[in-house]
C-alpha cells in the first residue's frame, strides 16, 4: 500500500475499530473471539483497501466481512477453545436495568448463529432489511422471516430468565 492508503486505513481502524469489536462481541458473546473476528476482518479489509473507493462502502464492507467470518466460524465443528468465564471489560454504558441487559445478552448468545447475525445487524447495527440482506448474501424476504423467527427464539429464551428477574 502507498503511504496515503495506509494513513486512510489507520484512520478507518481508529474510527470503526471499537464499533466492529462491539458488533463482533454481540455476535459471538466472547471478547477474545470478538477480537479475533475483528483481526480477521481488518486483515481482509486491508488486503482489499485499494479496491474500495467510496468511504461509506468501507464500513459496509467491513461489517459484511465481520458477519461472514462469524458465520464461517460457527460452521466449524470445533475450534478447540472453551471459554471459562465471562468477565465484562467495563460496566454497561447504556441506561436501564443491568439484570435485563445481562439476561438479554445471555439469551442472544444462545440464539442460533444465523438468527443472532440477523438480530445484531438489524437492531444493534440499525441496518435496514435490504442492507442486512446484502451483508448476509440473502434475500430481503429471508431476512424478514429470519428476523421474525429470531425474535421468537429470543423471546422463548428470555421467557424463563425474565421471570426470575426482580420487577421494578
Amino acid at each position: 500500500m502507498r503511504t496515503n492508503d495506509e494513513a486512510d486505513f489507520d484512520a478507518f481502524v481508529v474510527a470503526r475499530g471499537a464499533a466492529l469489536r462491539r458488533t463482533a462481541y454481540l455476535l459471538c458473546g466472547d471478547w477474545h473471539a470478538a477480537e479475533d473476528l475483528v483481526q480477521t476482518t481488518l486483515t481482509s479489509v486491508y488486503i482489499r483497501w485499494k479496491r474500495i473507493h467510496k468511504p461509506g462502502a468501507r464500513a459496509e464492507y467491513a461489517r459484511k466481512v465481520l458477519t461472514r467470518a462469524y458465520i464461517d466460524t460457527t460452521r466449524k465443528k470445533s475450534n478447540g477453545e472453551a471459554p471459562l468465564g465471562d468477565l465484562p471489560d467495563a460496566p454497561a454504558a447504556r441506561n436501564g436495568d443491568p439484570d435485563v441487559r445481562v439476561a438479554l445478552m445471555a439469551a442472544l448468545s444462545r440464539a442460533s448463529p444465523g438468527y443472532r447475525a440477523i438480530l445484531v445487524l438489524r437492531f444493534w447495527e440499525d441496518q435496514s432489511i435490504e442492507q442486512t440482506a446484502a451483508l448476509l448474501g440473502r434475500s430481503p424476504s429471508a431476512v424478514r422471516s429470519g428476523t421474525a423467527r429470531g425474535l421468537v427464539q429470543l423471546r422463548t429464551l428470555l421467557g424463563d430468565e425474565l421471570a426470575e428477574l426482580p420487577r421494578p
